[in-house]
């Protein structure tokens, strides 16, 4: 069974720059699609960015493109979520999921426990 786990989570002053990591256990993730979720303090869970088993990448959600990258480390079993210029509205719990394709997010499961990255000053 797959199992994720994020990591790297922080606080950061807007502007800055976190790296979160999306390791992968009990199974390969690089015949998955992965996602990156974020959910903010009172809002429902969105959906960021995700990188399908050949590698593309999808843009979810418009308010990272430019700042946000997500890629694969050559093992296929680690995922990263690359912030740069971070803002406060950026703030929230970063989770990282597994689906067959990144189009229908509704499918994505084996959420881990999540990372929390918080931006302020």
């Amino acid at each position: 069974q797959l199992q994720l786990a994020e990591s790297g989570g922080g606080l950061v002053q807007p502007g800055g720059s976190l790296r979160l990591s999306c390791a992968a256990s009990g199974l390969s993730s690089a015949r998955y699609a992965i996602g990156w979720f974020r959910q903010a303090p009172g809002k429902e869970r969105e959906g960021v960015l995700c990188i399908n088993s050949i590698n593309m990448t999808i843009d979810w959600a418009d308010s990272v493109k430019g700042r946000f990258a997500i890629s694969r480390d050559n093992s296929g079993n680690t995922v990263y979520l690359q912030m740069n210029n971070l803002k406060p509205e950026d703030t929230g719990v970063y989770y990282c999921a597994a689906a067959v394709v990144c189009e229908v997010r509704t499918l994505f499961r084996s959420f881990g426990q999540g990372t929390q990255v918080i931006v302020s000053s």
